[in-house]
């Protein structure tokens, strides 16, 4: 039999996919924080974003950081979201990160109400989920979990 990284008959992928993977088979823990790329000047439309229609809590960046611009949120976990700035920016329409939500349809709710337009994806049922863009174009999913 192969061993290494499959997604079936008990490998080690597998056993991370049922979120049965042992910490101490690995020496990565966990994720500290994601960081989502945006074009200089992005601060405003990122608080707009991230924390009013998101409500996430806006994090000091530390002072060496700050000077660079861009946003750092708090997730609900302990986790961090950042917004950096970068140069040449492009958006992002493939790679993501996927967020959680308690109910689907409310964020849906609120997503109307601030005019962002959300995709709704079957591909996975049941698992709910939908796409959207950020304000500089960069995809995003939020799954509710």
């Amino acid at each position: 039999m192969a061993h290494g990284p499959h997604l079936t008959g008990g490998g080690p992928l597998f056993l991370a996919f049922l979120g049965a993977y042992p910490a101490s088979m690995t020496l990565i823990t966990g994720i500290d924080h994601i960081q989502i790329e945006a074009p200089g000047a992005c601060e405003a439309a990122g608080r707009a974003f991230f924390g009013d229609f998101l409500k996430l809590p806006e994090l000091p960046k530390p002072p060496v950081l700050a000077a660079r611009g861009g946003v750092w949120f708090g997730l609900p976990d302990g986790r961090q979201l950042h917004i950096g700035v970068t140069d040449n920016f492009v958006p992002r329409t493939k790679g993501h990160p996927a967020l959680r939500c308690a109910d689907l349809d409310a964020f849906a709710r609120r997503a109307a109400e601030y005019g962002i337009v959300v995709r709704a994806d079957t591909e996975l049922a049941p698992l709910r989920r939908v796409f959207l863009e950020d304000p500089w174009g960069n995809r995003l999913e939020v799954i509710e979990a």
